[in-house]
Formats: structure tokens, C-alpha cells, sequence
């Protein structure tokens, strides 16, 4: 007898002959959010990504490239310099400002020295106030996402759920998720909030509709 049958022949002793059935395990988990739907869910959303330090630009759909570059001139000042700003391969045409560069998988490290990125989001969550960016064109990998000190990510009204459950369910589950909340942050040694430390530490929300 080895091991493993050893431990299996003490674990069916324990046990004994008459075994109890298996408890059923309760599911009624929380499938969908609280918030109300519509301006109040949006509303929602711009309270908890501003509650985290980040700015959210609101704009109509047709402005959303005039909106990019109003936050591009907020993070980086005005006369900022496209070749700064690097932008992920499939993101709208339109939204990107002109000059900047498109992500083409040149080495992570080069991507330090771009002082912003524009991407888009596959979902945006609500409750959580939550950004999430899943490795496609429109979201570009996720080094774009952390590197650059500045980030620009565009949202759309069709994009926002309420909770995480709703948020998950939008989702491919086998891509690489980058879940954002806010600008990089934590504390120092005597609790003092430190920006940047583990990526970007400016994040602006442009959200459209």
C-alpha cells in the first residue's frame, strides 16, 4: 500500500460505513446589480470612478475624439506632444488623436517611455466603479494599460452594468482581464497614499452617450 492509499483507507475508517449524504450547497448568490437603470446607472458610475481620483469627461457619442484629446490635455498640459502618446491597435479611428502612435507589439519597455495611452473597455461596472480592459484590439494589451503614467479609457453607455456578477457574465472568460479602479495607488510605511507605483498614475474616463 503507498501513501496516497494509506491516507484514503484512514480517511474511509473515519468515515465509517453509513456516510451521511452530501449537503446540497445553496446558490442564491446576487445575479444582478441594485442600481437603477439608465442616467441614475451612469451617474453611479461617474460617482465611484471620481471617488477614486480618477476624472470622467461625459460627452455625446460624435465628440468622443475632441473629448480624448480635452483629457490628453489635462494629463499631460496643453501643446503635449502626440508622438508622447501611444493608442491600442483596434481603437476607433476616430477617437484617436492625430499623430499619436498605434501599439504594434514593439518591446513592453518602450511603452515606459510613451507618456500616455488611449484605449477602449469591454465592460464598465457600476457599483465597483470599475474599469475592465480584456487584451482585445480595442484594449490593446495589458502593458498599454500600465506603463504609460497616463491613461485615457473610452466608455460607452451600452458598456455599463450595474454589478460584478453582470460584469463577469459580459465577459470572454478566457482572455486576460485587467480589472481598474482609480489611478495605481497604495500606502506607504506611515499610510501616506502613493500614486504610481504599479502603473499609471492619472486615469481619465471618457464616457460617451
Amino acid at each position: 500500500m503507498n501513501a496516497r492509499d494509506e491516507v484514503l483507507a484512514r480517511i474511509r475508517t473515519a468515515l465509517g460505513e453509513t456516510r451521511a449524504p452530501v449537503p446540497q450547497v445553496v446558490r442564491t448568490y446576487r445575479r444582478a446589480g441594485t442600481a437603477p437603470a439608465d442616467a441614475a446607472l451612469l451617474d453611479l458610475l461617474v460617482d465611484r470612478v471620481t471617488d477614486y481620483r480618477a476624472d470622467v469627461l461625459r460627452c455625446a457619442p460624435d465628440e468622443i475624439g475632441a473629448t480624448v484629446r480635452a483629457a490628453l490635455d489635462r494629463g499631460l498640459g496643453a501643446g503635449w506632444a502626440a508622438a508622447g502618446v501611444v493608442v491600442a491597435p483596434g481603437l476607433d479611428a476616430a477617437w484617436r488623436p492625430e499623430g499619436c502612435d498605434v501599439d504594434d507589439d514593439r518591446p513592453a519597455v518602450q511603452l515606459a517611455e510613451r507618456a500616455a495611452a488611449v484605449t477602449a473597455v469591454a465592460v464598465a461596472i457600476a457599483e465597483t466603479g470599475t474599469l475592465v480592459l480584456d487584451g482585445s484590439p480595442a484594449c490593446g494589451r495589458r502593458a498599454l494599460s500600465l506603463l504609460p503614467d497616463c491613461l485615457v479609457c473610452v466608455v460607452t453607455v451600452d458598456q455599463v452594468v450595474a454589478g460584478v456578477p453582470e460584469g463577469i457574465a459580459a465577459l470572454d472568460p478566457v482572455r486576460p482581464l485587467t480589472m481598474i479602479s482609480g489611478p495605481s495607488a497604495t500606502s506607504d510605511i506611515e499610510l501616506q497614499r502613493v500614486e504610481g507605483v504599479h502603473g499609471p498614475r492619472q486615469l481619465f474616463v471618457v464616457l460617451a452617450g
